[in-house]
């Protein structure tokens, strides 16, 4: 058993999603970053799926009935009973009734909390993610609270090694852009020339506005060559819709399957959990590349 003393501003009970329901209109959902999410899991012994926090927004702090280990990925300041780690560990072993407190540092937005066993929230259509806009899955359909109880499973097996390669997201200089590769949306061919090299020649950064939905952009507007309300058709996560107003919107795990927007391009799957972890006000830059490109970085995991 884990029991949240202090829940950050936001954290959910996250795994990798739902494995099926686009037809029915749930979203994969998921964690923001799969990778940062499987690699803690394998600190702690856990299959790379198992169901751990997705840490974002601020400080909290928790208390382990049992002991227990647990692995934090995501940069952040730990103390055990008010002791630091020092320096920090990626997993530690926690005594029963020990609590561990936690501080995300500026550079991501999203950290993963993963326990030896995973959290055993209901599963609910083959996940443990939590929906927020469904109000399903994960600890009753919501954000975690101070005072929530979760219970553990049993370890599977010992931990991984200490140290792991993480792949690295967004550079720590606070003010570096952070460039994203997409490739082109279905109404490309609606927008012209000029307002395709705005999107891949512009700098924008993220909204505060932004959440597990969709991530609003600033930056110069850009509008279609006709109206940018469509008929609905089908939607994907990394889709880069052109409301009316001409900001654009990533569409982001939690987003809808379908949507009425031009879609003028598509953020590729392997860099959309580096745009996740873009904090708001970060910059970023759009380059175009191949769909093939796409595919092999998808296939290689980069």
């Amino acid at each position: 058993m884990i029991v949240l003393l202090k829940a950050p501003p936001f954290a959910t009970v996250q795994d990798f999603g739902f494995p099926t329901g686009r037809a029915w209109g749930l979203p994969r959902g998921g964690a923001m970053d799969p990778v940062l999410l499987a690699l803690a899991n394998e600190l702690v012994g856990n299959p790379p799926d198992a169901a751990a926090i997705e840490w974002a927004l601020g400080p909290g702090a928790l208390r382990a009935e049992h002991p227990t280990r647990i692995a934090v990925l995501g940069p952040a300041a730990i103390s055990v009973n008010d002791i630091p780690l020092d320096p920090p560990e990626l997993v530690f072993p926690v005594a029963a009734g020990a609590t561990v407190s936690l501080d995300p540092g500026p550079q991501r937005r999203y950290s993963y909390l993963a326990v030896a066993g995973g959290f055993e929230v209901p599963a609910v259509l083959g996940s443990r993610s939590t929906y927020l806009p469904g109000g399903i899955g994960g600890h009753e359909g919501r954000r975690l609270r101070d005072g929530d109880r979760l219970l553990v499973g049993a370890a599977q097996r010992a931990g991984g090694h200490f140290q792991v390669v993480v792949p690295e997201l967004v550079e720590p200089a606070e003010f570096e852009e952070v460039v994203i590769r997409v490739i082109r949306g279905t109404q490309w061919s609606r927008f012209d020339e000029s307002e395709r090299r705005t999107l891949l020649e512009q700098p924008y950064s993220v909204d505060p506005a932004s959440d597990r939905l969709g991530y609003r952009l600033l930056g110069p507007p850009i509008r279609p060559s006709e109206t940018a309300t469509l008929p609905s058709e089908a939607a994907c996560p990394g889709a880069i819709q052109i409301p009316d107003g001409g900001q654009p919107i990533v569409l982001m795990p939690d987003g809808p399957t379908v949507g009425g927007y031009a879609k003028l391009a598509v953020v590729i799957h392997a860099d959309l959990r580096k745009l996740a972890q873009c904090r708001p006000g970060r910059v970023i830059r759009f380059r175009e590349v191949s769909l093939e490109t796409a595919r092999a970085c998808y296939s290689e995991g980069r």
